[in-house]
Order: structure tokens, then C-alpha cells, then sequence
């Protein structure tokens, strides 16, 4: 545990309290993007949570209006193989981890963020949360992140929003299958989960979770490394140039028309997320 000087300036917090331990995304500035400091952050979280014998479950949070915003594109086209890497290797974290995920989210999830939701054991949002699969509008995929959404999603939901890259609400997530529990009190009602697997052997449940996560983690690798590769090929074209740069600018890309009966009107803002997911 780190203290309060330290955690001021670490986009992750981590506390453990009632057998929980809490890994708080803490980087509001600028919308808890995956960056290389929030990626380690975590991952270093869940390896601490999984090596104490008194945490029995994790809940993963967040602070400010948006829980994730998916990568942080300062940092996207330095060094694409290792953010691919990175993250990869958190969301493989949050599998094999050998005790319950629980994500708590009243905010914003895009792009990567999804993925996180996708990885976790439990979700339970507020009525705050929105979530979006924004990559489609920046001329990319959300390759890597697939790997955790799809086997979660119902098909004809993920054919849609992969697609359209369109926003909804928790009650719809709940719906497809993205998230477990639409609540309007997400405290409470992890606390009552919390309580639960205080009641769980932790034996019974690392061997539980194993048997969940089986057919995902089965040739996880191998999908990643072919997903990376589509994921690099992406972000090195035009159209994804041009799809970020316009995000940055906050103005549509060239490809966004608008219909011919609101062509008069301004743009809408910019959604309050980054539109990127790997």
C-alpha cells in the first residue's frame, strides 16, 4: 500500500479493506487513458492482490466522470508492439487472476476500457455509465480488446456496436451481456458481493474461475499475436491518421458526413473518451 504523498501522483490506487482489495483507476486529468504508467499500475495491483492471503475478492474503480477512456494516443504511435503488449498482459492479469474481479463503474468506458469490463468476473454499473466501441469511427478495431468482449457479448449486440461505434447505457449493457448488474447504488451493491466471497473458499474459487475463463484463455496468445498484427496494420494508414488527428482537433473526420438536412448545424462535442482500443 502506498501512502497518501505517494498515491497523489500514481494513476493507480490500491487499498485492502474488508477482504477486498480496491485498485482504483486515479488519473482524471485525462480520463484514466491506458497509459504505460496506468497499464503497470494495474498490473502490479493484481499481482499484489494475488500474492495477499487476505484478499479474497478485487474491485476494480474508478475516480472522476470517466472509467476508462481507452489508450492514451500521446502514447499510441511511439511504440505500438508494446502497448499492444502491455496490454495484453493485463487483461491475461485479470483472467488468471485467482480471485473474483469485480468492476464498480459510474462513468464513461470506451474503447480499451471495454476491454476491462469484458475481462472482469463481475460488473456492476451505475447510472452514470456509458460505454461505447468507438474504434470503428477512427478507422480502426477493436482488435485485442475482442478477445475478452466477444465471448461475453451477444452476437447480434456486438455485430451492431463494434460496427456503429455508437454509445449506450447500462441498462443495455446489462442486456447484451457486458456488464452483470445495472444498479443505482453500485456501493452497496458490491459491498453485498464482497460479503458474499468472504464465504467462498479460496481453493473453490481460483478452481471456479479456471473452468469460466478455460475457453477464453485457450490459444489466448496466439489470437493476440494474429489481433496485434491486424491492430498495427490499422494505425499505420491514412485513414487512421486522419481519424485520430480529427478526435485531437475535435472535429469530424473527412468521411463523416453529415445528412443532408442537418448539414447546417455545428458538430456535436467530442465523446468524453478516448476512441481507441488496440
Amino acid at each position: 500500500m502506498t501512502d497518501t504523498a505517494e498515491r497523489r501522483t500514481d494513476p493507480v490506487g490500491y487499498r485492502v479493506e474488508g477482504g477486498a482489495a480496491i485498485l482504483t483507476l486515479d488519473s482524471p486529468a485525462n480520463r484514466n487513458a491506458l497509459s504505460t504508467a496506468l497499464v503497470t499500475g494495474l498490473v502490479d495491483g493484481f499481482a499484489a492482490a494475488a500474492a495477499d492471503p487476505d484478499v479474497r475478492v478485487v474491485v476494480l474503480t474508478h475516480t472522476g466522470k470517466t472509467f476508462c477512456a481507452g489508450a492514451d494516443l500521446r502514447e499510441v504511435g511511439a511504440t505500438p508492439a508494446l502497448r499492444t503488449e502491455q496490454m495484453v498482459r493485463l487483461l491475461r492479469a485479470i483472467l488468471e487472476l485467482p480471485k473474483a474481479v469485480i468492476g464498480r463503474i459510474d462513468g464513461h468506458v470506451r474503447a480499451g476500457g471495454m476491454g476491462l469490463v469484458g475481462a472482469c468476473d463481475i460488473v456492476v454499473a451505475g447510472p452514470n455509465a456509458t460505454f461505447g466501441l468507438t474504434e470503428s469511427r477512427i478507422g480502426v478495431s477493436p482488435a485485442i480488446i475482442s478477445l475478452t468482449l466477444l465471448p461475453v457479448l451477444d452476437p447480434r449486440a456486438a455485430g451492431r456496436y463494434f460496427l456503429t461505434g455508437e454509445s449506450f447505457d447500462a441498462r443495455e449493457a446489462r442486456r447484451i451481456g457486458l456488464i452483470t448488474e445495472a444498479v443505482d447504488d453500485t456501493e452497496k451493491e458490491v459491498d453485498r458481493l464482497i460479503a458474499e466471497f468472504r464465504a467462498v473458499s479460496p481453493q473453490g474459487m481460483a478452481e471456479s474461475k479456471k473452468l469460466v475463463n478455460a475457453a477464453v484463455l485457450d490459444g489466448f496468445d496466439e489470437r493476440a499475436k494474429d489481433l496485434a498484427a491486424t491492430s498495427a496494420r490499422l494505425f499505420g494508414t491514412e485513414e487512421a491518421a486522419e481519424g485520430m488527428l480529427a478526435f485531437l482537433q475535435r472535429r469530424p473526420p473527412r468521411w463523416a458526413a453529415a445528412p443532408a438536412d442537418a448539414a447546417a448545424e455545428p458538430a456535436a462535442p467530442a465523446e468524453p473518451a478516448t476512441p481507441h482500443g488496440g
